[in-house]
């Protein structure tokens, strides 16, 4: 049961990736470099973002337990129930979207002035999806410490690099710049592939 808690944890982070990258090259309108992922979950298509939230932040939930049920000790535990809290606020965000803004969907205004009670949700949801992977990847450096030290390190500077991102995304959304979209998706790319390690690691390890 564990492993397949595992298995899923690390196909929900891939799959995510892959369906907000196949879907935003081809969306009309749609600018990768300059509009968030979560702008994916607008629109006509807009259904098929939702699904990639729902779908993909249960099956990290679920490798979340698994990584809690398969280590001993705080750091280890700790970081599988950070990783289930980052799925389920990741399954959030795809309840809740965020308000049509800064053109996109088409037509959509630049700079609304009132936001809705599911956009304000979902910059909650959001606020746990990006916190939540530096704090796992500094308890993960603690817990693989000894099992498998190459991972320790691999999340130790993981944990750097994610907190450095996640702030700069803050800063260039609120600055409105046009290279927000590309700096949300190294975060996404580089946090879910340590995601999906993390699950496979740990697999390995029973």
């Amino acid at each position: 049961m564990i492993d397949a808690l595992l298995t899923c944890g690390a196909v929900g982070a891939v799959l995510f990736v892959v369906v907000f990258t196949v879907d935003g090259a081809t969306r009309p309108g749609y600018r990768p470099a300059e509009h968030a992922v979560s702008a994916l979950a607008l629109g006509p298509r807009g259904w098929i973002q939702r699904w990639n939230f729902v779908t993909s932040g249960a099956a990290t939930a679920a490798g979340g337990v698994g990584v809690a049920l398969a280590l001993d000790g705080f750091p280890g535990r700790a970081t599988g129930v950070v990783i289930a809290a980052f799925g389920v606020a990741l399954a959030a965000s795809g309840v809740w979207s965020m308000d049509p803004m800064r053109d996109y969907p088409p037509g959509a205004p630049a700079h609304p002035t009132t936001f809705s009670r599911a956009h304000e949700r979902h910059d909650q949801a959001g606020a746990v999806v990006f916190a939540a992977l530096p704090v796992a990847c500094v308890t993960a450096a603690f817990a693989y410490a000894d099992a498998v030290p190459a991972f320790a390190i691999v999340s130790g500077v993981a944990a750097v690099g994610l907190g450095v991102a996640s702030y700069r995304f803050g800063v260039l959304w609120e600055r409105e710049s046009r290279r927000v979209g590309l700096v949300q998706r190294l975060y996404i790319v580089a946090g879910w592939a340590w995601v999906a390690a993390l699950c496979l690691v740990t697999v390995t390890m029973r």
